[in-house]
């Protein structure tokens, strides 16, 4: 657990185009006494700023290696093609890799994309960033290929963007060191997974709520109504029960059952 025992925190580092927002909110609402604080890191920083302390987890983009870090895949995003609003592009509803053969299409340094063959013709040089990529693109230089999370972060008036439909996708996963998996980093596993305050899964499991007033109510009292083996009870308790302690039987020794026979 991070900081000290009186008063826990969790910090939590987030990569370009994630926006974690919704589960930040849902923790402020689980946690209001342990405050979550967000770092927001490079794509090709947030590795080492989880191996080395400096947040409990992160929002990461996969692969992950995975020889002292977990990862949980949370999302597939879709990829596309930024370009400016005049470009032939702009014009239909999505292109391929293959449309894209007679434009120069930039490839930063920090690209998240796993690409076995780059699209297009390459630039000159590599832009150092996608932020940097995008200003060539409204620059007239070139196109670039992102996950759209990216092309809505450095959204401008006059670029548009466009799905490719057969470009390799970006996963985004939360991911934390394995060895430090404390409760915390449990908490918020919960979270990004859906499972609701009451659930027993994970670290909620030893913190089951017990059972409501109303059962436990409803338990004494099937106690209460149970008798005892070998006592009366109730209104029957101290009265004859018309049971003939020698046959046996409820009724008087002798007797015959049935209905009796009319006399001829």
């Amino acid at each position: 657990m991070t900081g000290s025992e009186d008063s826990p925190s969790f910090r939590l580092a987030y990569v370009p185009g994630v926006t974690p927002s919704k589960w930040v909110r849902i923790w402020n609402e689980r946690l209001p006494d342990v405050p979550l604080t967000l770092l927001a890191v490079s794509l090709a920083e947030v590795f080492d700023v989880l191996r080395g302390g400096g947040a409990d987890a992160g929002f990461v983009r996969l692969p992950v290696d995975r020889t002292d870090l977990s990862a949980i895949p949370l999302y597939t995003e879709t990829t596309v093609v930024v370009v400016p609003k005049d470009h032939v592009v702009a014009a239909v509803d999505e292109v391929t890799a293959e449309d894209l053969a007679d434009d120069i299409v930039l490839h930063p340094l920090d690209d998240t994309l796993e690409w076995e063959q780059l699209p297009g013709r390459p630039a000159i040089e590599r832009p150092a960033t996608t932020e940097d990529a995008i200003e060539l693109v409204a620059a007239g230089v070139g196109l670039l290929v992102v996950p759209q999370s990216l092309a809505r972060l450095h959204h401008r008036k006059d670029l548009t963007y466009r799905p490719v439909t057969d470009a390799p996708e970006s996963r985004v996963a939360l991911s934390w060191p394995e060895e430090r998996t404390t409760d915390l980093v449990e908490d918020f596993i919960g979270i990004v997974r859906g499972r609701t305050v009451n659930s027993s899964r994970g670290r909620s499991a030893a913190q089951a709520e017990p059972k409501s007033k109303g059962s436990e109510k409803t338990d004494k009292g099937a106690a209460r109504r149970k008798p005892a083996a070998g006592r009366a009870t109730g209104k029957t308790a101290g009265k004859p029960t018309g049971r003939n302690p020698r046959s046996g039987s409820g009724a008087p020794k002798g007797t015959k059952r049935g209905k009796p026979r009319r006399k001829s």
